[in-house]
Parts: C-alpha cells; sequence; structure tokens
C-alpha cells in the first residue's frame, strides 16, 4: 500500500497514522507543504491520502501563509475521492475534505485543546470501522472549526464541545476534527507552537493546561485508530477487487 501525507506544519505531526504505516510496511511519501513541498503531479501513486492539520483554514490566502495553497490541496482531494482512493482528514484536512465535495467548514461551537470524550452516535456505532471505539472514548482536540457535510455524509461521533468529530463522507472517505494520532512527542510540539494555554485555559472550557495533556496516556486511542486504519485498507482493497 502507498500511504501519502500532506502535512502543513511540523508541530501537525501525523504521529500514530505514520507509526501504523510503518508497522504495516507500507510505502510512506510526503508532501511537506512548509517546506515548499509540491503535491503529486498524479494520484495513481497513491492508495491512501492522509491530510494532516494545521492553523490555517480553507479561506485562508497566500497572504497569510504563502506555502499553503488551499485550491490545489481541495481539488487534488477531490481527485483521489473520485478516483476511489482511500482518505483520510484530520483536523484542517478533514474540513479541505469537506470543500473538496462542495461542503463549506464552520465554526465549532466551543474551542477545544486538550483530551475529552467523544461520543458514538447511531451511524457511528453501526459503522463497522469505527464500532470498536466504544463510547464515549478520550481523544485528542486542538481546534476551533469543522468541517462542512454534505447530503450524504454521516456524523458518526461527537462532543461536549463540537457536534462533528467525526465524519464519514463514503466508505472510503473519512473525517476526524479530533486527533486520535497524538503521542508524547507530538503533543510536546504542538504546545510548544501554542500562545499561552494557561490564559486559553481560563477563557475556554475546554481548553486543559499543558500539564494535564502531557500527563495523558495517548496508547489506548492510537490502537483503536490503527485498527480503524487495518478495516479502512481492507475496504480499500475490496474495492480495488471488485472494479
Amino acid at each position: 500500500m502507498r500511504i501519502h501525507f500532506i502535512q502543513h506544519e511540523v508541530f501537525e505531526a501525523p504521529g500514530a497514522y505514520l507509526a501504523w504505516a510503518e508497522k504495516q510496511q507500507h510505502e510512506v511519501t510526503f508532501s511537506q507543504v512548509y517546506r515548499q513541498d509540491l503535491l503529486p503531479d498524479e494520484i495513481d501513486s497513491v492508495d491512501v491520502l492522509i491530510i494532516m492539520g494545521g492553523p490555517q483554514s480553507p479561506d485562508s490566502s497566500p497572504s497569510e501563509y504563502p506555502y499553503f495553497d488551499a485550491k490545489a490541496e481541495i481539488a487534488f482531494i477531490r481527485r483521489c475521492i473520485d478516483a476511489g482512493k482511500a482518505v483520510v482528514g484530520i483536523f484542517l484536512g478533514a474540513q479541505l475534505i469537506g470543500e473538496a465535495l462542495l461542503a463549506k467548514y464552520e465554526h465549532s461551537p466551543q474551542k477545544e485543546i486538550g483530551v475529552f470524550p467523544i461520543t458514538l452516535t447511531a451511524a457511528g456505532i453501526n459503522d463497522s470501522k469505527i464500532a470498536h471505539f466504544g463510547s464515549p472514548l478520550s481523544v485528542g482536540h486542538w481546534h476551533n472549526d469543522m468541517p462542512g457535510l454534505t447530503p450524504e455524509s454521516e456524523i458518526l461521533a461527537s462532543s461536549a464541545g463540537c457536534p462533528r468529530q467525526i465524519v464519514r463522507y463514503t466508505n472510503l472517505v473519512y473525517g476526524f476534527q479530533c486527533h486520535m494520532e497524538l503521542t508524547a512527542e507530538v503533543v510536546r510540539l504542538l504546545i510548544a507552537s501554542e500562545e499561552d494555554l494557561l490564559l486559553q485555559s481560563q477563557l475556554h472550557q475546554f481548553v486543559q493546561l499543558p500539564d494535564v495533556i502531557q500527563a495523558y496516556d495517548y496508547n489506548e486511542m492510537n490502537n483503536k485508530l490503527h485498527k480503524f486504519l487495518d478495516l479502512l485498507e481492507c475496504a480499500y482493497r475490496r474495492s480495488l477487487v471488485n472494479k
């Protein structure tokens, strides 16, 4: 399997997603756009596209982030979806998937930074790829916004601060507003990139202090994410047989 990551910032690292790909000995490639990497010219070399997060929004302009071309990424994501690739977006990546499917991202009711539980919806409980998450499941959060919804999409999980934590767009396309990929190292990078978490924790109900976030054991959410990715890979392989 050929896994391609779009990474927008060094501190929005793939964490448990990359660990899964390496454990399965998949071929891994990157477009690290913060290093001026280009997107692939062709999609034939991609089986699974994973789009990471970032401080940008789908509306961010080149004047704000000269290395971030939202329109180009949205077009590339749409090509992958139309070609039947498996596509997973995290945070900004989830919002870009929605935009690729003509679903406008929105602001989340609450800002969330830290570890808080998500609850599966009825659709989530019946989704064979995430039913094993259980409900509730504590996962990572680091966001202000949430992905848009298409008429065919289904919300699979929500939290007290955000109603769209996991969205299924198709059998092979999923958006995660939450961060199940967090590891101790990724958390360290995120905290270092964030301005004044102490003040933010006083202003926002769902923002935790750095020591609380760093003390959490992320293994359970990582392992459940790995099983989701295993199941997504199986679904993708079946789709190739059925073509």
